[in-house]
C-alpha cells in the first residue's frame, strides 16, 4: 500500500499552530489559558471545521472535533494530544498528535469515508504542567481524577490560580466537573507523539509502537527558614533556607543511581525567596520529577526523597514534601497494539517495540479505555528545546498508521 497523509498539509498545520507562541525566536512557549494558547485553540478549531468536524469545547477547555458515524449511538474513537508547551520548548511536542487527528479527519473527507463508529479529534490542555504544575491535567480532568476545588489552589508563578485563569479565558471553573467522561464514553484512545529520544533515528525506523509507559511522580519540596540581612546576621545565627535546600539537592541524583533499575530523577524548577542579593533566603521550593518502569521503584524513590528532605529539618529550618502527580506504570492495549502493527506492516512502515520513558496523556486515558501510542523520530533525540524537530515526511508515515488503524477500528466505508 502507499501512504495517504499529506506532508505539506501537515507542515502547514504544525507551522500554523506554532505561530501562536509567547517567545518567537526563542523556542515555543504556549501556556494553558494564555493569549497564545487561546489563539492556537481558535486556529485548531478552524482547521477542524475545515476538515468537516463538528467542534465543541468542554468545561475546562479541551477541544473536540467529531466525525459523526452511521451508528451515532456507539462510543467514539478518540485521537489527539495536547496543545500546551513547556517554556521555550519545541513545536512538535503535543501539536504533532493533535495534527495527526486533524489530518486523519482531512483524509476521511478527501477519501469520502464515513465511519460506522464516530471518531473524535481532541486537543487537550495542560499536559506539560508548565503553568499550574503536576502535568497531565487535561486528561486527568477528563477522567475524573482532579477535584475541581483544587482549581482555586493551583497557582502559576505569578500567583494566578487555575480558576482565575479559566475565568479570564471565558470558562466557568464551577462547571469543571462536567468535563469528566461518563464510564464507557469512549471506545478507544489513540495518540501519536514524537519520540523525544534518539533510538528511532539511530536505528532508521519509521515509528515505534509503545506497549507500556513508565511510572512517574512529581513532588514539590519546600524549605522554610528566616530572612535576615546579609551583612549583619552572624553565620552561626542564620536560618538559611537555601543552604538547607542545597543540602537536599546535593543528595537527590544519587538516590536514583543507588536504586538503579532504569530509575531517573530530575530537579527542573526552583525558586529562592525573597530573592534579594543581600537578603538571607527564608523560603525555597523546587520540583522533583522521578520515573521508573516498576511501580515499587517509583514508590521507593518517593520515600527516599521524603526521607532525605526530613533530614534537612532542624536548626530553625522546616521542610515539606507535596506530591503533585502520581501515575503508575501503564500497560497499553494489546489489541490496539496488534492493530497498529498490522497497519504498519501493510503500509510498509518500519517499526519497533518501545517502552515510553516520558509520560503522556495516553497513560491517563488507558485507565478508562483501550489505548494505543506510537512514536515518530526526533532528530538528535532532542525535545523540550527550540531545536526539537521531526521531518514532516516521517510524521506523515506515523499519521498513515494512525489513520489506517482508525479507519479499520471505525469500520469506515466510502459514502
Amino acid at each position: 500500500m502507499t501512504g495517504f497523509a499529506d506532508a505539506r498539509r501537515i507542515e502547514a498545520l504544525i507551522e500554523g499552530i506554532d505561530r501562536f507562541n509567547a517567545t518567537p525566536g526563542q523556542g515555543t512557549t504556549r501556556l494553558t489559558y494564555s493569549p497564545a494558547y487561546a489563539q492556537a485553540r481558535n486556529f485548531v478549531a478552524s482547521q477542524m471545521v475545515e476538515a468537516g468536524l463538528a467542534v465543541r469545547e468542554d468545561a475546562v477547555g479541551n477541544v473536540f472535533g467529531r466525525i459523526e458515524g452511521t451508528r451515532p449511538d456507539l462510543a467514539p474513537i478518540l485521537v489527539g494530544s495536547h496543545l500546551d508547551s513547556v517554556p521555550n520548548g519545541g513545536r512538535f511536542d503535543g501539536p504533532a498528535g493533535v495534527v495527526a487527528g486533524i489530518e486523519t479527519a482531512f483524509l476521511f473527507r478527501d477519501l469520502g469515508l464515513r465511519p460506522e463508529r464516530p471518531v473524535e479529534v481532541i486537543a487537550m490542555i495542560e499536559e506539560e504542567g508548565a503553568r499550574f504544575g503536576g502535568g497531565l491535567f487535561g486528561s486527568r480532568l477528563l477522567t475524573g481524577q482532579v477535584d475541581p476545588a483544587m482549581l482555586e489552589d493551583l497557582c502559576d508563578d505569578d500567583g494566578i490560580s487555575a480558576a482565575a485563569a479559566m475565568r479570564d479565558y471565558g470558562l466557568d471553573p464551577a462547571g469543571a466537573a462536567q468535563a469528566a467522561l461518563a464510564p464507557g464514553a469512549i471506545h478507544a484512545f489513540l495518540e501519536l507523539h514524537i519520540e523525544q529520544g534518539p533510538v528511532l533515528e539511530a536505528e532508521g525506523r519509521d515509528i515505534a509502537i509503545v506497549d507500556r509507559i513508565v511510572g512517574l511522580a512529581q513532588l514539590k519540596v519546600t524549605v522554610r527558614g528566616r530572612a535576615g540581612h546579609a551583612g549583619t546576621t552572624p553565620m552561626d545565627q542564620r536560618r538559611d533556607a537555601l543552604v538547607g535546600a542545597v543540602g537536599i539537592l546535593s543528595q537527590l541524583p544519587d538516590l536514583a543511581r543507588q536504586l538503579g533499575r532504569d530509575s531517573v530523577l530530575t530537579v527542573g524548577k526552583m525558586e529562592v525567596l525573597p530573592g534579594g542579593a543581600n537578603v538571607i533566603p527564608d523560603h525555597v521550593w523546587f520540583t522533583v520529577d522521578l520515573r521508573a518502569p516498576a511501580e515499587a521503584d517509583v514508590r521507593q524513590l518517593i520515600d527516599m526523597v521524603r526521607a532525605t528532605a526530613a533530614h534537612a529539618q532542624g536548626n530553625g529550618l522546616t521542610c515539606t514534601v507535596e506530591q503533585q502527580l502520581y501515575a503508575a506504570p501503564t500497560p497499553l492495549s494489546g489489541q490496539i497494539h496488534a492493530a497498529l502493527t498490522g497497519q504498519a506492516d501493510a503500509l510498509g512502515v518500519s517499526h519497533r517495540l518501545m517502552v515510553s520513558g516520558a509520560g503522556h496523556d495516553a497513560m491517563i486515558m488507558a485507565g478508562v479505555a483501550p489505548t494505543g501510542l506510537i512514536f515518530v523520530p526526533s532528530r538528535g533525540g532532542i525535545s523540550h528545546a527550540p531545536e526539537e524537530w521531526t521531518d514532516y515526511v516521517q510524521l506523515a508515515r506515523g499519521i498513515d498508521v494512525i489513520f489506517a488503524t482508525i479507519r479499520q477500528m471505525s469500520n469506515a466505508r466510502p459514502g
